[in-house]
């Protein structure tokens, strides 16, 4: 695991060529289904460099909006991008943030990355005002996640023990992030799915992302020599159906709003 966060300390347009193409239209659907309206202040715990941090500025402000990631790189794009936002580095297990602060505190994408998530949620309870909405989404890497799907399948069928997404990472399951909110204490769950998608203009674009090293997918794509990165291209290539042009992905997120308290 500690490579694959080490790989997350990269620039956000690197972030941004690989999984911000999703992250950024998943941002939009989280946010309506967190209800996040005028008038409140919200948090985005695990920001990166700012797709979902975006979309709570222009619903909310620049003021009402606060962000903590990690990853020094991330945090300095999403400041850049987003002046006026407060945004700190920290994790998601200490939110360097005082109690009841958030009417709506937000996980995009983060919590199958977080060592500690009881801890996690812990945190954005304490953060969150009484009453206050707390919600979070992971990608579905079983089945609805097609990018990582693709890849996954095409490495496994070079390398049986690749580490893949759906069975190495938590929550991306049905009721697995529930139970988890449930044993943090929150109530008023409720648990669907949003789908995105993003368009490529052909097979290299979709190669160049993985290329960028990030998340566990870069990460072993990086791990192997040259031969193997190259048969494994190869093997995704087939797999897409040597795609002669364009085409669109689709990717489903699985999430969750509650409530505190």
């Amino acid at each position: 695991m500690d490579n694959v966060l080490a790989s997350f300390r990269t620039s956000g347009e690197s972030y941004d060529r690989f999984m911000g193409r999703y992250s950024r239209p998943l941002a939009g659907a989280f946010a309506s289904l967190a209800g996040v309206t005028a008038g409140q202040c919200a948090l985005d715990v695990g920001c990166g460099p700012g797709a979902l941090t975006a979309e709570l500025v222009a619903r909310l402000g620049a003021s009402q909006v606060a962000a903590v990631d990690p990853s020094p790189p991330f945090v300095a794009a999403c400041a850049a991008r987003h002046p006026g936002v407060v945004v700190l580095e920290g994790s998601a297990e200490a939110l360097p943030l005082p109690d009841g602060g958030f009417d709506v505190v937000l996980c995009q994408l983060v919590l199958h990355f977080v060592k500690d998530p009881a801890r996690a949620v812990a945190e954005m309870r304490r953060v969150a005002r009484p009453g206050a909405t707390v919600a979070a989404c992971v990608w579905d890497f079983a089945a609805g996640m097609q990018m990582l799907r693709r890849f996954w399948d095409a490495a496994l069928a070079l390398d049986p023990v690749a580490p893949d997404e759906a069975r190495a990472l938590r929550f991306g399951g049905p009721g697995e992030i529930d139970a988890l909110l449930r044993d943090g204490g929150l109530v008023d769950r409720r648990e669907t799915t949003l789908e995105v998608a993003s368009a490529y203009a052909g097979f290299d674009e979709l190669w160049a992302g993985f290329a960028e090293g990030i998340g566990p997918a870069g990460a072993y794509l990086r791990g192997l020599d040259e031969g193997r990165r190259e048969a494994l291209r190869a093997e995704l290539h087939v797999r897409m159906g040597r795609p002669p042009a364009g085409f669109t992905l689709s990717a489903v997120a699985r999430a969750i709003t509650a409530r505190c308290p």
